[in-house]
């Protein structure tokens, strides 16, 4: 068989024209796509692939690129980015106080007060003023009168706070400052446990300073603002006002003198100061009528042991922990001085047991107290340097 020369092909005139036709609507429809933009749908869900996978034609490169349809389908749909947004089970705030994690943190109040308020009108208008300090009182009726005397030294900028521990209270009644007081009324209790589940430091934090007193004391000689600007002159974040000389103490440290306005150490004893900077002779205050700062008090009240009531201890081995250095930090003011009269009804709440008195059976507990929070103490501080060493020597072996 030959082969076909190219002078022998004949292309008869209608193949001519289906050609033609076909080249000119490849050239036209060329020209028209070109002319128009990209456009992108946005589909149903319910038509979309269910591979969760969609091809995109990238406007730029023209490249075709694959993307998550839950992450593409989110941010093209506000409403469903918005209730996600919305959605309350997934707020978790660990710096939140423990328990409000679950809160956002706009809503959360980890501190209170003891301000009182009113049962109607705009809240935001309950408080004419709102009190700085503190001072409790831990009292019985028998003292009413000294009580009276004693809450009249202290001004608007104070909130009342009295502890009842022989369960009367109403005929406090009389006493028109008694009527914004805060009345605590549980029978046979001493300050110390009150203090442990009433005066929680996110109770009182409101306050700058905390006055912790016995019923007992003669104010005659004692200005309660006065006061305050001394302590606050001299930074003393735990102090008493001077006991009158003939107020009965065992120490000298708490006994007023009548030069100065405070004095942070004095002379003991032979024998009975070790180091002139460590209780009895420094960073020391009877318990009688301490006052604290708000930082002070936070630290204090987490050494107030639930079952030690009487509080034996804290001025000599426990409040010196709290604040640094201490005998610079502790002090007694002298320009405002108190009278211990003793004259504590509270010894009457004792149980008498097989004929003694009661008094004695609660100075029995007070000593046992003692020697109980100072093994405590001893044993704490025991169990943290010797978890320190451990530590230290546990991270030394890793290091080799």
């Amino acid at each position: 068989m030959g082969c076909i020369r190219s002078s022998e092909m004949v292309i008869r005139p209608n193949e001519m024209r289906l050609i033609t036709v076909s080249l000119l609507g490849v050239l036209f429809g060329f020209l028209i796509g070109s002319s128009f933009p990209i456009v992108n749908f946005n589909l149903p869900s319910s038509i979309l692939p269910s591979n969760g996978v969609s091809v995109i034609e990238n406007e730029d490169s023209g490249h075709a690129t694959e993307i998550s349809l839950d992450h593409s389908w989110t941010s093209r749909s506000p409403q469903k980015r918005s209730h996600q947004v919305n959605d309350t089970s997934q707020i978790y705030v660990p710096s939140n106080p423990r328990g409000a994690e679950l809160l956002a943190p706009g809503i959360v109040v980890p501190q209170s007060d003891l301000y009182l308020r009113r049962l109607w009108g705009d809240p935001s208008q309950d408080l004419q003023i709102k009190p700085k300090y503190l001072v409790t009182f831990t009292v019985g009726y028998k003292q009413k009168t000294n009580i009276d005397a004693a809450v009249k030294k202290f001004s608007e900028n104070f909130t009342i706070l009295l502890f009842h521990y022989d369960g009367q209270t109403s005929g406090w009644d009389e006493f028109e400052w008694s009527k914004r007081a805060i009345h605590v009324s549980v029978q046979k209790q001493s300050k110390w446990w009150y203090a442990k589940r009433f005066m929680h430091p996110d109770i009182v934090a409101a306050y700058d300073y905390i006055f912790l007193w016995d019923e007992d004391l003669g104010l005659e000689h004692f200005d309660a603002e006065r006061y305050i600007k001394v302590i606050r002159k001299h930074k003393l974040e735990i102090s008493q006002p001077g006991l009158d000389q003939k107020s009965r103490t065992l120490w000298r440290m708490p006994r007023r003198r009548e030069e100065g306005e405070m004095h942070k150490e004095t002379t003991e004893r032979p024998g009975w100061c070790s180091d002139p900077h460590l209780p009895p002779c420094a960073a020391f205050v009877d318990l009688t009528a301490p006052v604290f700062s708000r930082d002070a008090w936070r630290c204090v009240w987490y050494m107030i042991q639930n079952d030690l009531v009487h509080g034996w201890g804290l001025d000599f081995i426990g409040l010196r922990r709290c604040v640094q250095p201490a005998h610079e930090r502790i002090g007694v003011v002298d320009s405002h001085w108190v009278v211990r009269q003793s004259t504590l009804s509270l010894a009457d709440q004792g149980q008498a047991e097989n004929g003694t008195a009661g008094q004695k059976e609660i100075l029995e507990r007070s000593q046992t107290e003692l020697v109980i929070f100072m093994h405590r103490m001893t044993n704490a501080d025991k169990a943290y340097f010797e978890a320190m060493v451990s530590t230290q020597a546990h991270n030394s072996t890793r290091n080799y």
